[in-house]
């Protein structure tokens, strides 16, 4: 037997509230190490360290941890804005990089980030990881080995009365860079490529019912803030193998009874499970009432980071990973080419484009 591989060194830039998951993820896991963390709040970033049992260095700042040599990776936790600046720091000291959705904010930030990965032979890694997960990856082995017969529709609905409900400062939701598609929409499409691959062409459509919005939790309870973005918006996706996928992502709907996802093919109906989810129940319809599929796909008891442990393996292995920049690249061209296509009233197409990833099939 040869020797084990050697873990992934992981320095974790943000250490704000969804590090955690990442964190508790990272602690099972024998294919990554966490060797250092960097945040502008020193105080979180100890945090962090401290729950690493003292193995994790603290760095005082992002191009001091991209500097380490005890850092292979780097888990780029920031906010939206910053990611394409901290991925393109990372990729520029020969790091490997794996970061929370969106890649970047824009087609020319996503760009620039894959180029630079490919100039250095470098690898770039994006949630959602949710879609590697058993609910996603046992409808998709569905659809791959025909049960639903010739795929033909979709359909993926993201309804809500909107994030101002819970959060006690959701202003960022409702401007540039937010809205109900750019927020939850790489959960849907993402899911969408794995089930029916790449988008081709867009029509879209999307209002702004409200002009302002208040906050209904915390101190600031009762506040109101202006609208910048649309928060409704229906798109209807063509994928590159014909089937059309129907999108609702809204901050308008009090309340709903409809699936999360639904694919439907020539022989029989999927009811996928919520994709923010890492599983949930697949059940298929062939015509004599629903019935549950057993798991047969997908990285059991997942949660987030199994994407950045799945980049370390196909590392070590010499293959692609599954939670691409290339996937998230075209996830985000898709979402803004949607928007486009609203704010113009036509059809648009999709410029971009990626493979379809490699199946989870170790069950």
């Amino acid at each position: 037997m040869g020797e084990p591989l050697k873990p992934l060194r992981i320095g974790v830039v943000g250490a704000g509230k969804i590090s955690g998951a990442y964190l508790s993820t990272l602690d099972r896991l024998t294919s990554v190490r966490l060797t250092a963390v960097t945040d502008l709040d020193r105080s979180r970033a100890r945090a962090v360290a401290d729950r690493a049992g003292g193995e994790a260095a603290l760095a005082p700042t992002v191009a001091d941890l991209v500097a380490r040599d005890d850092v292979d990776a780097v888990l780029n936790l920031t906010i939206p804005a910053a990611h394409a600046d901290v991925a393109l720091a990372a990729l520029g000291a020969g790091k490997h990089v794996y970061g929370e959705k969106p890649l970047a904010t824009n087609r020319k930030e996503a760009d620039a980030v894959l180029t630079a990965a490919r100039a250095a032979g470098l690898r770039v890694g994006c949630a959602p990881d949710t879609v590697l997960g058993t609910g996603t990856q046992t409808a998709r082995k569905a659809v791959d080995e025909g049960l639903l017969g010739r795929p033909v529709a979709a359909t993926a609905f993201m309804t809500t009365a909107g994030h101002e409900t819970w959060h006690p400062d959701p202003e960022f939701y409702y401007r540039p860079g937010g809205g109900p598609l750019l927020d939850m929409g790489p959960y849907y499409l993402s899911a969408l490529v794995h089930l029916l691959g790449p988008v081709v062409k867009v029509t879209g459509a999307s209002s702004r019912p409200r002009a302002e919005r208040t906050v209904g939790s915390g101190p600031r309870a009762g506040h109101t803030f202006p609208v910048e973005v649309d928060t409704h918006v229906t798109g209807v996706l063509e994928h590159v193998g014909g089937a059309l996928s129907t999108l609702v992502m809204s901050f308008d709907v009090r309340a709903a009874r409809l699936p999360r996802i639904e694919v439907h093919g020539s022989e029989a109906s999927l009811s996928v499970p919520d994709p923010n989810t890492f599983d949930g129940a697949v059940e298929i319809n062939r015509g004599g009432g629903w019935e549950t599929l057993p798991v047969s796909a997908g990285f059991p008891d997942a949660d987030r980071g199994v994407g950045l442990a799945d980049l370390a393996e196909a590392v070590a292995a010499g293959r692609p990973h599954r939670a691409s920049g290339e996937l998230a690249a075209h996830v985000l061209d898709v979402m803004l080419t949607l928007m486009d296509a609203a704010d113009q009233g036509r059809s648009l197409p999709v410029s971009s484009t990626c493979e379809r990833p490699a199946p989870v099939t170790d069950q």
